[in-house]
């Protein structure tokens, strides 16, 4: 039985994250950081019907390859028992760990992760509705061309005043 499928009478397990999509999706949602660890999570609309899915990543900064795994399995036990109140919620959550994760006293990495999936999981508040072309008073728009010294030709340009710019011979 696949770890996302649900118990017989009870909450889903809690999921993992095992596509390259599902982790480029989830970071470009919502995001947590502590010194110990960084969360980042989406909301599910689509995909995989389900409740919490949680992947985890240490990068090669991190440390050597004992270390990175030590990381990663600290976070797993972690995520598994912050998880428990978050099971029933449609999201992806990807975990990355930092090297202070190591040293960390067990339950203060819980508690990193309980206020990280309490941010991560939060329903995005509807924006007011605004009318279109709206921008702040006074700040002109800063597209192609509206750059700094608007109106200001450089001097040695062909539409500037002063001299010409010497011609190059390549």
């Amino acid at each position: 039985m696949p770890e996302s499928a649900a118990r017989p009478g009870g909450p889903p397990l809690i999921g993992r994250i095992t596509r390259r999509p599902d982790y480029l999706a989830a970071a470009k949602g919502r995001r947590f950081h502590t010194e110990r660890l960084t969360a980042q999570g989406r909301l599910r609309d689509d995909g995989p019907p389900g409740g919490l899915r949680v992947g985890f990543t240490v990068t090669k900064r991190e440390g050597h390859a004992t270390e990175r795994n030590r990381i990663r399995r600290r976070l797993k036990v972690a995520a598994a028992q912050a998880g428990e109140s978050h099971r029933d919620k449609a999201v992806d959550v990807v975990l990355i760990g930092r090297r202070d994760a190591l040293a960390a006293p067990f339950a203060q990495l819980v508690e990193d992760v309980q206020r990280a999936l309490g941010v991560v999981t939060k329903p995005r508040s509807p924006k007011p509705p605004t009318a279109a072309g709206d921008r702040p008073a006074g700040r002109p728009g800063r597209g192609k061309g509206q750059g700094h010294g608007q109106g200001r030709d450089k001097p040695g340009t062909a539409s500037g005043p002063g001299p010409a710019a010497p011609k190059r011979n390549s």
